[in-house]
C-alpha cells in the first residue's frame, strides 16, 4: 500500500525539526512523522510519501525548496513549488491553494500507479484532498489536529476580541474543514472530545465516519530520563530557592495555550509562591520582535504578568533549549516533587501531557480535550476549568500537600502510558485503511441475533474475549451489536482496546442512539428514523432545568452530555429515582429514569432505553423474538433483560438483577463475562431444540 500524506503548515523535514521557530512548526509535525516512522515498518505498507509546499524561508539556514528529501528505506519527503516563494503562516496559505493542486495533480500524473490512500493533515490539506479526491477518485483520511470552530469558540467564549482580518482566516479554515469532514472516506480523531463535542458544531459532522485513535509516542527517553547539568544550567539564573517543588508547563506561547492564566493562578497565590516555584518552556527565541506576532503578543503578556506579580527569583521562562534538556527538565521537576499543568483553553490531544506521565510527574490539566482520556485511563492527575486561576492553584497545593496521593498519581501515569503507543497506532490504523480499500461487501442477512451490554458483561476476562471472538466467528447468520450506557466513540474505543469483533449494531447512550456498520467494515451510519422516534416528546432543555438544583445529584461531565441523554451521579440514595420521577411529573415532562450501580443516573426521552431501541432494532432486522438473545449484568441493562423472552445475566451481575420485578425468565449463567454470554446462548438454543423436537 502507498499513502500519501499531505501537510502545509510549519517546516517540515525527515528530521531535526526546528520545532517553535514559525506558530505553525509544533505538535503536529511530531504526530505526522513519527507515525509515519511506525506506519514504515508494517510489511503492508510499501510505499510512504510526505508532500508538503517548498519556500524560502529567510529565519532558517535550512534549505526548505530542496526535493526530493530521502527519510528512510520506504519515506520520501516532496516538496512543491507554488506561485509565491516565502514562507506562509497557516492564515495565508489559502493563496496558494490552485497553484499547490496544480503542481500536486502534475506530481501525481507522474506516479506510475496512484496512492491508494491520501491522507489530509490540517484544514488546507484537507480542502487539497477534498479537490484531487474528487478529481482522482483516491479515497482521503483527515486528521484535523485542531480545529476552526473550536479554536473561535475558545476565543470568544473566553472574551477575546477578533479583528476582521483573524475572523475572515478562520471562516476561511472552517469552510476547508467542512469540506474535508463531508468528503473524507474517514475522519481520524485524537480524542473523544474532538470526535463527539468538536466536530458536532460542523455541519457535516458524522459519527460513524470519526474514529478516535489516540496518538503513540516515544516515551523511552522520558520513562528512563535524569536531570542533567545542562538543564539546570537552564533554570539557575532564573530561580532563588531552585529545590522547592515546581509547576512545569512545556508549550508554544500561543493564545490557545492560555499560558498567561498559569502566570495569573501563580502570582495571585501567596501560599502557592511561598510553596513552588513556576518553570515555563515556551519555545525557542533570539529576540521577541523578530517572532510572529502571535507569539511575540503572548510572550510580551507573559513578562508583564512577571513583573506585575514582582515574580523574580520565583520563575523560569529560558530562552532557549536543545531537545534532549525536555526529558531532562521533566525528570528535574520530578525530583523536586513537581507537577506538569496543562492550562489551554483546549488541547486537542496532549502530547507533552504523555511525556510527563512517563517521567513521574502527575498533571494538572485543561478539562477540554484530550486530557479527559488521558487522565481518564492513567489516573493520574486532575481535570480543571482552564478559565478558572484559582482552581489551578487550590489543585496545586493540594497536590503538595498530600506526598501519598502525588506518589500514587505519579505512579499511575508512568505505568498506564505504556498503552499510548505507536505500535498499537499504526495496527488499527493500517486496520481501517486496508478495510477502506477492499471492495465492499454486503453482510449477509442474519437469522438471529445477539446484544450484549459491554463493561463486565463482555469485559472482565481476557480469555472470555478471546472464547468469544472464537465462537463468534463459527456463527455465520447470527448478528451481533452492543447495547451501552457508554457513547458511540468510547464503546468503539473499549471494544478495539478488548480486541472485540466489530459489532454490526451499536445501541450507546443507554437506548438514545443507534447505529449500524456499513458495507466497508469501517464506518457506521446512524438511525436517523430512531433519533426523530424518540425526540417527539423530549423536552431537554426543560428536563435539564428542573433538575439543576436537586438534592443528591452532580451533572457528569460535558462528554457525558448527549443530545437524548443527561447524565449524573447520584448520592447511592435509593428513592431518589421516584422523587426525581415526581418532580419531572409535576412539571409535565415526559423522561425515562435509569439509576445504576447506585451512583450513576441517566434521564433519557421516555421512548428511549435499551430495551426499547433492541426492539426497533429487532424489527428493522426483521429477527424473530425466540432468535433475539440479550445480556446484561447491572441496572441500566434491566429494561432490556425484562423484555426480550432469551435474556442472559452473566454470573458477576450487580443490582440485585435477578431479583428484580420481570426477571423470572432470564438465565442466570454460572459462567462470569464473555464466557456467561456463551453459556447463555447455548442454553436458549439447547431449549429451543428440544422444544421443536417434542
Amino acid at each position: 500500500m502507498h499513502i500519501v500524506h499531505l501537510a502545509l503548515q510549519g517546516c517540515l523535514r525527515g528530521r531535526h525539526v526546528e520545532y517553535g521557530i514559525t506558530a505553525d512548526t509544533g505538535g503536529h509535525i511530531r504526530y505526522l512523522l513519527e507515525l509515519v516512522e511506525a506506519s514504515a515498518k508494517a510489511p503492508s505498507i510499501t510505499r510512504i510519501t510526505l508532500v508538503t509546499r517548498a519556500f524560502d524561508g529567510d529565519f532558517s539556514p535550512v534549505d526548505y525548496r530542496h526535493s526530493p528529501e530521502i527519510v528512510g528505506p520506504k519515506v520520501t519527503l516532496v516538496r512543491l513549488p507554488t506561485a509565491r516563494a516565502g514562507y506562509l503562516s497557516k492564515e495565508a496559505l489559502w493563496q496558494e491553494h490552485p497553484s499547490f493542486i496544480a503542481a500536486f495533480d502534475a506530481w501525481l500524473s507522474a506516479l506510475p500507479a496512484p496512492p491508494a490512500m491520501l491522507h489530509a493533515h490540517y484544514a488546507d490539506a484537507g480542502e487539497i484532498a477534498a479537490e484531487i479526491g474528487a478529481r482522482r477518485g483516491i479515497p482521503f483520511v483527515f486528521t484535523a489536529h485542531s480545529l476552526g470552530r473550536g479554536k473561535l469558540k475558545c476565543l470568544t467564549d473566553n472574551g477575546l476580541a477578533l479583528d476582521a482580518e483573524t475572523q475572515r482566516a478562520l471562516q476561511r479554515r472552517i469552510a476547508f474543514e467542512e469540506r474535508a469532514i463531508r468528503h473524507a472516506a474517514l475522519v481520524i480523531a485524537s480524542s473523544r472530545d474532538e470526535a463527539e463535542v468538536q466536530y458536532a458544531d460542523y455541519l457535516h459532522f458524522d459519527a460513524g465516519r470519526i474514529r478516535v485513535i489516540a496518538p503513540g509516542s516515544h516515551l523511552d527517553d522520558f520513562t528512563h530520563a535524569t536531570a542533567t547539568p545542562a538543564a539546570q544550567a537552564l533554570l539557575a539564573p532564573f530561580l532563588s530557592e531552585p529545590d522547592k517543588p515546581a509547576l512545569l508547563a512545556i508549550a508554544r506561547p500561543v493564545t490557545r495555550k492560555n499560558l498567561a492564566a498559569l502566570v495569573r493562578a501563580f502570582g495571585e497565590n501567596a501560599a502557592l509562591r511561598a510553596r513552588a516555584n513556576l518553570v515555563i518552556v515556551a519555545g525557542v527565541r533570539e529576540h521577541i520582535d523578530d517572532l510572529e506576532p502571535e507569539l511575540a503578543d503572548n510572550l510580551r503578556e507573559l513578562l508583564e504578568l512577571i513583573d506585575d506579580y514582582d515574580l523574580y527569583g520565583q520563575i523560569a521562562y529560558p530562552r532557549h533549549h536543545a531537545p534532549e534538556d525536555i526529558p531532562a527538565l521533566y525528570a528535574w521537576a520530578r525530583a523536586r516533587g513537581g507537577v506538569f499543568v496543562n492550562p489551554a483553553l483546549n488541547e486537542p490531544f496532549g502530547l507533552t501531557l504523555l511525556e510527563a506521565s512517563a517521567a513521574g510527574l502527575p498533571l494538572i490539566a485543561t478539562d477540554s480535550g484530550g486530557p479527559n482520556d488521558i487522565i481518564e485511563q492513567c489516573g493520574n492527575g486532575v481535570l480543571i476549568d482552564p478559565r478558572h486561576t484559582g482552581t489551578i492553584a487550590s489543585e496545586a497545593l493540594a497536590l503538595f500537600d498530600d506526598p501519598a496521593r502525588w506518589q500514587r498519581l505519579a505512579a499511575n501515569g508512568h505505568a498506564a502510558v505504556k498503552a499510548f503507543d505507536w505500535p498499537r497506532h499504526v495496527q488499527r490504523y493500517h486496520d481501517l485503511l486496508q478495510r477502506l480499500c477492499r471492495p465492499r461487501v454486503a453482510p449477509a442477512t442474519p437469522r438471529s441475533l445477539l446484544v450484549c451490554d459491554i463493561d463486565n458483561t463482555l469485559t472482565g476476562s481476557p480469555d472470555g474475549i478471546r472464547a468469544f471472538n472464537a465462537w463468534y466467528r463459527a456463527q455465520p447468520l447470527l448478528g451481533f451489536g452492543v447495547a451501552t450506557g457508554r457513547s458511540f466513540h468510547s464503546a468503539l474505543s473499549i471494544l478495539e482496546q478488548a480486541g472485540i469483533h466489530y459489532p454490526q449494531l451499536i445501541i450507546s447512550s443507554v437506548g438514545s442512539e443507534i447505529h449500524y456498520l456499513d458495507a466497508n467494515g469501517v464506518t457506521y451510519h446512524r438511525d436517523d428514523g430512531w433519533s426523530a422516534w424518540i425526540d417527539r416528546r423530549w423536552h431537554r432543555e426543560a428536563v435539564r432545568e428542573a433538575l439543576v438544583d436537586f438534592p443528591g445529584l452532580t451533572p457528569q461531565g460535558a462528554l457525558e452530555q448527549r443530545r437524548h441523554k443527561l447524565s449524573y451521579f447520584s448520592d447511592g440514595d435509593a428513592g431518589i429515582v421516584g422523587r426525581l420521577r415526581e418532580r419531572l411529573q409535576a412539571r409535565d415532562l415526559a423522561a425515562s429514569v435509569i439509576h445504576s450501580h447506585a451512583r450513576y443516573l441517566d434521564v433519557l426521552p421516555v421512548d428511549a432505553s435499551k430495551g426499547q431501541a433492541v426492539e426497533h432494532v429487532r424489527r428493522r432486522l426483521k429477527i424473530a423474538r425466540d432468535a433475539l438473545y440479550v445480556a446484561g449484568d447491572s441496572g441500566n441493562d434491566l429494561d432490556m433483560l425484562s423484555s426480550v423472552p432469551c435474556s442472559i445475566v452473566v454470573a458477576n451481575h450487580s443490582d440485585g438483577l435477578l431479583e428484580a420485578p420481570g426477571m423470572t425468565h432470564a438465565y442466570a449463567a454460572d459462567a462470569a463475562h464473555a464466557l456467561g454470554v456463551i453459556e447463555g446462548v447455548e442454553h436458549f438454543r439447547r431449549r429451543a431444540g428440544a422444544d421443536l423436537a417434542s
